[in-house]
Parts: C-alpha cells; structure tokens; sequence
C-alpha cells in the first residue's frame, strides 16, 4: 500500500522538539540518527536486518511527513510544551541532503501483514517499508548507510533557505510563546525565519465561527 504521493507535497514536515531545533539552526546542520532507539520496533528491526544483510557498519535515518499538519504528528512526535514542527521546502531540502554521499531519499511504502505474507519484501526496500496501520503519517526518509565507517550520528549541512516555516508546540503556553520566538529570532541567520505557535488545538476563528452557529 503506498503512501500518497500525487499531487507531490510541497512541503516535508519535521515534528522534534526544541533542543534539537536549536542545534540545527544555530550549526545549520540536519541531523541522521541511529534508528535502534524508534519506538516502533517492527521499523527499527527492518532497517537492522537491511543492515545485516548489506554487511553494512552503519545505518542512520531521519523521518519527515508529507501530510499536513494533524493533531496525531503532534501527539506522537512533539507531544510536549517542547515540541516543534519544522516545514521545510521540499525540493531545496532534497538537494541538500542529496550532497552527502551514501544518502537515499524515498516515500514509505506501507503494506498489511496478509501483504507481507503473500510477497516477503526485497532486501532493497526494507529502510521504506513499514505496515499499514500507520499510512496515515505519510512519511519520507532519508537513509544514510556506510559500509567502513562506524556512526551513531549524522550531520549533513542544512541551508536555512530550506525552512518555509517554524511551528512551535500548540501545548506551549500562550506567555513563553513570544520569548521562544524571539530566542529563535536571535539566532544567527536565523531573524528572517517565520515562527508561530500553533493553534491547531486553540484557534480563536475557529471558535468564532463556532459561535455564530444559527
């Protein structure tokens, strides 16, 4: 079962939180992690197994979504006052991350059990498959994989140009919103950069509309 893919998203969204933002804007750097840590252990097995049976030292890997914005990335991957959804242009950010060597760029494949059963997966397609119950994410990832050299992590540099947009957590209260805005805004490079708090569980128009119901 494929993700959708048509019309291509315009945009790859980065849920994380906001130490990890920081570092990325303040050493313009996006970072590949080990996915030994997932919480979702029928994903990290596969991209252990790809990794065994390509005699390979490393693989590292970063998740994006092509879906829009949903109350469940938020939940899922940012679910604290700390978290961030970080909108990135697509293209711009394909290309820079297509500069690194040994990087593969790919939309998840999303397959159910009786799918898996009938046609066990190519070795090559194990880094972008992962089961249907979760097709609702959408995602994209770039895989880094090395067969000499040993890494936990990743830096592949990250033009700020790339970033459309900064959302900061909806559980983030209303009073530090400004304060981490403009702590953001300081960074080098980085006063151009829209950044909202969002108000995807808090919108005043929403509301508005709500009560003018007749």
């Amino acid at each position: 079962m494929p993700a959708p893919s048509s019309p291509m998203p315009q945009y790859l969204r980065r849920y994380t939180d906001l130490p990890a933002l920081l570092y990325m804007l303040k050493e313009k750097k996006i970072t590949l992690l080990d996915p030994a840590s997932w919480d979702d252990s029928n994903d990290s097995h596969y991209l252990s197994r790809y990794k065994e049976k390509k005699a390979l030292s490393s693989v590292l890997a970063i998740c994006f979504s092509q879906a829009d914005e949903t109350y469940h990335h938020w939940r899922v991957f940012s679910g604290s006052s700390s978290g961030v959804c970080i909108r990135f242009k697509r293209e711009p950010l394909l290309r820079a991350l297509r500069k690194r060597a040994g990087v593969m760029l790919g939309e998840v494949n999303y397959m159910t059990l009786a799918q898996a059963r009938k046609q066990a997966p190519s070795i090559a397609g194990l880094p972008f498959i992962k089961r249907a119950a979760f097709v609702d994410e959408q995602e994209f990832r770039a895989i880094f994989e090395s067969g000499d050299q040993t890494m936990r992590s990743l830096d592949i540099t990250l033009p700020l140009s790339c970033i459309e947009r900064i959302s900061l957590s909806p559980w983030l209260h209303k009073n530090l919103a400004d304060a981490t805005k403009e702590a953001i805004k300081a960074i080098d490079g980085c006063a151009g950069l829209k950044v909202y708090r969002s108000t995807l569980i808090g919108n005043e128009e929403w509301k508005t509309i709500g009560g003018s119901a007749c």
